[in-house]
């Protein structure tokens, strides 16, 4: 299913929904971070997605990551929180949702990357190549808020 982004955007379509999720920046020895170029939207993004009833939003993060890219993870700390009234995603099946996500830190524990039906590539991506790679505003920001190694998360 198609999905397009709009960010601060007077044309973009009302919200009919308001979805609770995670993402989760993983690194790995290196330094480098994990990415995923979505099948959706083509775009470069960090792993997550929503949160089910019976989870959390830590387990969101850690399962996110598994469904998405193959790996197991901990959850060591988090980046911050992102809830602005002007990030709307629209689907092609209707649904133009407002979200609430919550973005950890994560560090690999086990499983083999792989590639799921929800993304065309995977790469650990270094700090200095995230630049020239397309990736939608809250993307960039999230990255850029982990990059900073602020003392407190980013709460907006």
């Amino acid at each position: 299913m198609t999905r397009t982004e709009y960010f601060d955007d007077p044309g973009a379509p009302r919200p009919n929904s308001l979805v609770v999720a995670a993402s989760a920046v993983v690194t790995d020895e290196h330094g480098r971070v994990l990415l995923q170029r979505r099948r959706d939207n083509g775009l470069w993004a960090l792993p997550g997605g929503g949160m089910d009833m019976d989870d959390s939003l830590p387990g969101t993060a850690v399962r996110e990551v598994r469904e998405e890219t193959g790996l197991d993870v901990e959850i060591t700390g988090l980046v911050g929180t992102y809830t602005d009234p002007r990030h709307v995603i629209a689907y092609a099946d209707g649904e133009v949702r407002r979200q609430f996500n919550v973005c950890f830190t994560a560090r690999v524990i086990g499983g083999d990357l792989a590639i799921s039906d929800e993304s065309t590539e995977l790469r650990f991506v270094a700090a200095d190549e995230l630049t020239s790679l397309p990736m939608h505003h809250t993307q960039r920001l999230r990255l850029r808020h982990f990059l900073e190694r602020r003392s407190a998360p980013y709460l907006g």
